[in-house]
């Protein structure tokens, strides 16, 4: 999609004609927007060609909201795999709902979307700002979460059942676009019920929102393996510390973790393709330099040199072969072919990461995402998610947020960083 095509419209229920019940709030208008933009020539380029440059909405209270606060019933899932910050996520929506607006009813939905679904008999939680207190203060999340489709229809059949006027969704792409199904059934039946996104990924990749909450959190803690990788391979007579990090087709947290410790010698990540040759004769020539090697890995790089089985998981993603453990052998059969001495420690810590309670700076932006979330919801806005985009938050059409991956450019200012920092070939295919 062309950057002076995208349409950044939210879809709405009605108009909004009561009054906020906040008080003190700083009210944002419906005219308030972000541009997509930052380069000034790209907005004058486009200003040149009489179009006019592409903006988001901005995200915050209104001073008129579409629900009445004293009869609306909400709803909360959280689906896919743990992340930093679902529990903070949960107690901000939580909070803001019952304390910004008096509403007095939230649901909380078990194991992801099969709670909506009547087929496997879970009670939702009554969730009160008692009950979600100290949550933010563990990892994972207090709803459970699952992975896999469920039939819409039976979905909103329990939300209009038990008269959920508002149902916030919290997932990366897989449940986002059950996000979109569940709006769009909610539009063929005519029924006045909002759908809010509030996008979870660990990877940091659906488009059009800049930075995915726990990725920081997630970045912090890979430096750690990283540190005990190199600690490992400069311990060692040709050490080698592997470490394979999360990133199914994107690999923005073996990038960032690289950069953050600058000790890596080799990132490869989903978006640039290897040649295995290429590599361990560029990883034999590091050795015999400098006598030690620090290789990052993003699950998801190299998967052109593993077979295939085309098997699929609960959610219909394509199982991933082990990028790690084949490196780990490949490299360890290589140094020993060539009769070479290498010493290999090989760290996943990738279940360690992901269900870790959120850092400070995650905290926040959980809070503010889950504020912004409420506020969305209440003035009637649906099929879309909260993002952050130019250090401001925004909405965005779900269609468009999953349209496509976000992912790494080869090309882009960020891969020029990682490859600057750390001193690998910049052609290895």
């Amino acid at each position: 999609m062309k950057n002076s095509d995208l349409d950044f419209a939210v879809s709405r229920l009605s108009e909004c004609r009561i009054p906020s019940p906040m008080s003190g709030a700083q009210f944002v208008s419906d005219e308030e927007r972000v541009l997509y933009h930052s380069n000034l020539a790209e907005i004058e380029s486009l200003l040149a060609e009489g179009k006019r440059p592409p903006t988001l909405e901005m995200a915050g209270p209104r001073e008129r909201i579409y629900f009445d606060p004293s009869k609306l019933k909400c709803g909360i899932v959280t689906c896919g795999g743990l992340c930093p910050g679902l529990n903070d996520v949960i107690r901000a929506i939580v909070m803001s709902l019952f304390h910004h607006y008096g509403v007095r009813t939230v649901f909380g939905f078990r194991y992801g979307y099969e709670g909506l679904s009547y087929r496997y008999g879970d009670a939702p939680l009554e969730l009160t700002p008692m009950g979600v207190a100290d949550i933010h203060e563990k990892g994972g999340t207090i709803l459970g979460s699952s992975r896999g489709d469920q039939d819409v229809s039976d979905m909103v059949d329990t939300l209009e059942r038990m008269n959920v006027g508002i149902l916030f969704a919290i997932g990366g792409d897989g449940t986002l676009r059950g996000a979109h199904g569940i709006s769009e059934e909610i539009g063929r039946r005519g029924l006045k019920i909002g759908v809010i996104g509030v996008p979870k990924t660990i990877d940091n990749d659906i488009s059009y929102v800049e930075k995915s909450f726990g990725f920081e959190t997630a970045v912090s803690e890979a430096a750690t393996a990283i540190y005990s990788a190199h600690a490992e391979a400069e311990g060692a007579r040709n050490g080698i510390g592997l470490v394979k990090l999360m990133g199914r087709e994107s690999g923005f947290i073996a990038a960032h973790a690289a950069l953050a410790i600058s000790d890596v010698n080799f990132c490869l990540v989903p978006e640039v393709r290897f040649s295995l040759d290429a590599f361990l004769e560029a990883l034999r020539l590091r050795l015999e330099k400098r006598g030690h090697a620090v290789i990052v890995v993003g699950e998801g790089a190299g998967q052109d040199l593993l077979k295939a089985t085309g098997e699929q998981d609960a959610s219909g993603n394509i199982r991933l072969g082990d990028i790690g453990t084949f490196l780990r052998d490949k490299i360890n059969g290589y140094f020993k072919k060539i009769g070479m001495e290498a010493n290999l420690k090989y760290i996943d810590p990738s279940y360690t990461i992901r269900s870790m309670p959120a850092n400070p700076h995650d905290s926040v932006f959980c809070l503010l995402l889950g504020h912004n979330a409420v506020h969305a919801g209440m003035t009637g806005r649906t099929d879309m998610l909260v993002s952050n985009w130019r250090r401001e938050f925004t909405h965005v059409p779900i269609p468009l947020a999953v349209s496509e991956p976000k992912q790494i450019d080869p090309k882009g200012r960020l891969w020029s960083n990682v490859l600057a920092s750390t001193g690998q070939p910049l052609d290895m295919s």
